[in-house]
Formats: structure tokens, sequence, C-alpha cells
């Protein structure tokens, strides 16, 4: 029986496996790079190892570093989560060879199916080699890892090499390994993905489907179980390829088989992750089950069927569960990364919403690793009540801090395209500015004033003359302006037009036209949340700015030059729209191009170079 764990990860996944095995018994051992020395997974483990340095290939990719503290640290056993080494057969040897049970499959069998370029060619289909324009557009993918790094569409003939020697860059950023290739780009498809779960006595179960059509940059955002308006014979099709899948490496444990399903109803194989996924909670809501428990069960050698009410050789689904992925980015910025303190995070407590965090209240979300902060989920007997009671638990989630994307979630979930099942992987290409036009309640400058005008003096010395309007400023996330007007009158605070029922430094209420509603307000500094709109407070004379010449490339996040295009000196002519150079923060690769068509007048960036917002980066006049 396995006594202890390592997990070999970070974050929410190390959190949620940590989870399951405290209600197995099993004491937990984290690891952690210097960046993460206080993050919640060290902070919630029994234990804790330190990797030096804050890279990911200085500290989760180095596997000798992690079979090492798990040895140091008494455990018997590693589970290596998602992302990072998940899906390294030279790992999980490592790990089996230095006498820990590996919580995975067997290493034959994530050597078979890691790389997309062997288990295509396991599955009889063979990437592109010559790519000529008839094959246009294409997708250059990298062979090892996922989360959609190492991934670029390509529709112009002369982006092809350029496009290949950054995927390159940033499969080795992320996993270590920087071999691509290249396959059809099939739009207006549908990504459908089959869990499996196999133990070591030859049962292999196919647990449904699951719909993660809605992505951004090739990342899932959105996924659902099962997948909606697949007909039956289809499902039947997808289970049974991907049991045979299974079958044909002797695969045990967690995995998903990929597909997209054109809009012509036929599936094409994109992959086999050797890992449990970042969604695999909407599984774990409609069949019933844990699957990390399982996973453990698994690896001590247990047998499937001993465990869960069967139906067909499986377990029974039940309902429809939706997991959307609450990330520190600005999706109308280009899903600018974002990074700073969490100050809240809450999600309202209901029956069938699950939270998966890796943070707690006032961590600092990193500028190193993947900017996901939570995934939220519901389960609900439809899908129409799934959607409803997930959309309400984002719309009503406390969350204070960066700018993150949960705005766009309700949205997404609301859209008409959604809620009839008809998305397609290109959803938020076609709706991305529709979802992110900024709303902010008209009210909240005014709440934010009230409450910060609370227990102020009514009445100046002439107590005779009627109080000054008083005026405050503030700007919301998207750099609009706002003024609210008050007075300080013998009744109390007033505002033209809104009647004040009530207000302190933390709730104000508000009638318009005949409607009370209700401002709940809490500042940190400058930056104040009034329920769902963030502001900032601006001063009555601002202070004066550092000015930067026209055309100057600012840095648009924290992060590290990853390369300059090639050739590219002071006095270059470029042209609009040109990569000059390559950022990476938070695990994605950044492209900054001229804003304009001229001269490269000035380049202060340098490779390998840390730098945070706003640094300057180059001037193009």
């Amino acid at each position: 029986m396995i006594t202890s764990v390592l997990v070999a990860n970070r974050g929410e996944i190390a959190c949620r496996i940590f989870r399951t095995c405290r209600e197995l018994g099993i004491r937990t051992v984290a690891v952690h790079s210097d960046a993460d020395e206080n993050a919640l997974h060290a902070r919630v483990a029994d234990a804790a190892v330190r990797l030096p340095g804050t890279a990911s290939v200085d500290t989760y990719l180095r596997g000798d570093l992690i079979v090492r503290a798990a040895l140091a640290a008494g455990a018997d056993a590693v589970h290596p989560g998602y992302g990072f080494l998940s899906e390294n057969a030279d790992f999980a040897r490592a790990v089996i060879d230095a006498g820990l049970v590996w919580i995975g499959p067997p290493p034959a069998a994530i050597e078979a199916m890691a790389s997309k370029t062997r288990a295509k060619q396991l599955m009889g289909l063979k990437p592109l080699t010559d790519v000529t324009e008839a094959d246009l557009p294409v997708l250059v993918k990298a062979a090892a890892g996922g989360g959609g790094r190492g991934m670029r569409v390509v529709r112009q003939l002369s982006d092809l090499d350029g496009e290949l020697e950054a995927a390159r860059a940033e499969a080795h950023s992320a996993f270590g390994d920087g071999e691509v290739f290249v396959e059809p780009y099939v739009e207006g498809g549908r990504h459908i993905e089959v869990q499996i779960l196999a133990d070591t006595h030859g049962t292999v179960w196919p647990l449904g489907t699951r719909d993660c059509s809605l992505q951004r940059r090739h990342q899932k955002v959105i996924e659902e179980s099962p997948a909606p308006g697949i007909p039956e014979t289809l499902t039947a099709e997808l289970h049974e390829l991907a049991v045979r899948a299974a079958r044909a490496v002797d695969y045990t444990g967690a995995g998903t088989v990929e597909f997209l399903v054109g809009e012509d109803g036929r599936a094409h194989f994109l992959e086999m992750n050797t890992r449990l996924q970042v969604e695999h909670p909407v599984t774990e809501a409609v069949f019933g089950i844990d699957l990390v428990a399982l996973q453990i069960r698994v690896a001590e050698g247990s047998a499937l069927e001993t465990h869960g009410a069967l139906e067909n050789g499986a377990p029974r689904a039940r309902g429809h569960a939706i997991e959307a992925r609450l990330y520190a980015e600005d999706p109308a910025r280009d899903w600018t990364p974002q990074t700073g303190t969490l100050h809240r995070l809450a999600v309202p407590s209901a029956s069938d919403i699950r939270l998966d965090t890796g943070y707690a209240d006032g961590d600092t979300i990193p500028v190193h690793y993947d900017p996901m902060l939570a995934k939220v989920v519901a389960h609900a007997p439809t899908r129409a009540e799934a959607i409803r009671k997930l959309a309400g638990a984002l719309e009503r989630a406390t969350i204070h801090g960066p700018t993150t994307n949960r705005d766009l979630l309700v949205r997404s979930l609301r859209h008409e395209e959604f809620t009839t099942a008809r998305m397609t992987t290109a959803f938020y290409d076609r709706h991305l500015p529709e979802l992110t036009t900024p709303t902010p309640d008209p009210h909240a400058p005014l709440a934010a004033a009230l409450a910060d005008a609370h227990g102020r003096s009514r009445f100046g010395g002439w107590r005779n003359l009627p109080a000054q309007p008083q005026v405050k400023r503030y700007a919301t996330t998207d750099g609009e302006e706002h003024e609210a007007t008050y007075r300080h009158a013998r009744e109390g605070l007033t505002a033209d037009g809104v009647k004040v029922v009530h207000a302190d430094a933390r709730l104000v209420v508000l009638e318009v036209a005949g409607v009370r509603r209700k401002f709940e307000v809490t500042r940190y500094g400058d930056r104040i949340h009034v329920n769902n709109t963030t502001l900032t407070a601006l001063p009555r004379f601002p202070a004066p700015t550092t000015q930067h010449a026209p055309g100057s490339l600012l840095a648009p996040m924290p992060g590290t030059v990853l390369r300059l295009a090639e050739g590219l000196t002071t006095g270059s002519p470029v042209r609009a729209g040109e990569p000059l150079l390559w950022l990476e923060a938070m695990k994605m690769e950044h492209k900054i191009a001229a804003p304009t068509t001229g001269t490269l007048t000035a380049l202060h960036a340098v490779a390998g170079q840390q730098v945070e917002v706003g640094t300057l980066l180059a001037v193009v006049v």
C-alpha cells in the first residue's frame, strides 16, 4: 500500500492531488521552486522540498532533483500531475529505478503515445513533410507536452519557417523537447476527447466524451461532459478508437484520447495524452468517481471492477458537468497574462459547484508559470441547468486582484452559439470583440466615491451655505476615465438623479428609478472593486509621467526576452506588424511587433533580459 506521495508538479493540480491523498490517509510531499516557496501547494503538503531556481527548466523539469526529493522526504510513490514531466518516459523510468511507485502509465506506453509524431504512426497516420500552398492552412505542433504551447497556425507559406522556429523554441522552453511537426489544420471543427482508465488486469474503461472546443491559443477555456449533440454512433466509434489505442500500448492508469470532429462529422485523431487532464473534474462529476484515487489504486494493483457501481462494465453516467478555467489574463489585450496579488477569490457555496485552485487570499501570482487561477465546475441534471449554475457562480464570485477572464467566461456560457451547442474551435476567432466589450457598471464610480466619503464631516465652517459638490475621478480597466459627483447635505450624502439609501465604507445602497441596488466596495490602495467592476482612483492633480518617444515599444508584461528577429539592429527598416522580438511570460510566448512601418532607431532589448511592465524595448519611427 502507498503511504506517502510526492507530486511532481505545482499549483492547482498539486493541491487537488493532495486533497485526495488526505482522504485516503496518504502523506503528501510537495516540491517547489524559489518562486513558489510560499505557494499554496507548498504550504498545504505534509512536507516540502526546495528545487533551487525559478525557471521551469531548472526546477520542475529536473527529474533527477525530483527523484532525489522523493527519496529525501521518505515518499514511496510519485504522481506527475499534468504538464512538466508528466509525459516523460525517462522520468517515469527514473522514478521506478529508484524503487518508487510510479502513479501513471508504463514508460513504454508513454514513449509510444506521448510523442504526437509516434502516436500518429501507431494510429497509421503521418505528419506533413513537404508543405505546399495546397496544404494550407497547416498547424505546427510540439511533439511533446500540450496546453497550446508550441502550436502555430500557418496560413501563408512564407510564414512557415518562422513559425517552426518559434514553435521549437517555445516547446523546448515548456517541455525540454524542441521537436515539432506539421499537420493539416481542420477549421470549424469540434475538439472532442475520451477519458480512459485502465488497470493491470486487462480492464479499460471509456468514460464518456468531453467537448473542449472553446479554446484560446489552442488552450482549452471551457470544457464539458458529455459532449453535446454527438450522435450515439459517433460516441461509440470514439470509445472504440480510444480503447483500441489504450490496448495497443498496454496502457494502465488515466489517459485521454483526443479527436477533432469536422463539420462533416468525421473524427480526426489528434493525440493521446498519457496523463490526467486539467478538465478531468467534469468526468468525475458525471460518473461520480475520483480519478486520482483510482489512479492510486491502479498503481497499487487493484482491479477497477471492485470500485463503484457498474453498468455495462463501467461506472454509470448521470447529468451534465461544465468546467471554466479562470485565468489571470486580459482577453481584450491579446490574452496578456497578469501578475500581482490575488487579494480575494471566493465562489458562492452551492450544491454541485466545485472550486479547484492553487491560490489562497493574499497569494502572489508569479510571472514564471501558467496564469490559471482556478477551475470552477458545475454539475446538474441537464446541460441547460449546468450552464445556468456555472454562469451564476462565476458572476457572483468575488475576485479581487489582477484582471481576469471572468467576464469572458460568463458571456461565453450565455452566448447563443454555446447554449445551442453549435460552438467550434473558432468560437473566439469569431466572437472575441463582442465578448470583451467593456460594460462597467455606470453607478460603480459613485458607489466608490460614497464609500470613500463615509465618515467625513458633512459640513464645512459655514453651515448656512450649501456644501460644494465633491468630485472624484476613477479609471476602469479599459483605460476610460469616469467622474463621480456628490454633496454633503443635512439629510446625508446626495447625488443628482440617484437616491443614496445607505453608504458606509464597505456597502453602498442606491435607488435608481425606483430600484434599489447594493454595491459591495473593497479597496486595496488605489485599486477599488465595486461588485464586478474594478476601478483605479485617480489623483485630483495627476503626477508628471515619464514621456516616451513616439513609436516606443514597451513591455506589455513582466517576462524574459527570448530572442530578437534575425539580423535586427539599430537602423534596420521594419514593416508594420513585423515581429521584432519575443517575450516569454507565464509559460507562453508573446510576439512584439513593429507598430508602424519605419526605421528601428533604438534597440534596448537583449536576449535573456528580464523586463518589467513598461520597460522600453525598442523605438520605431
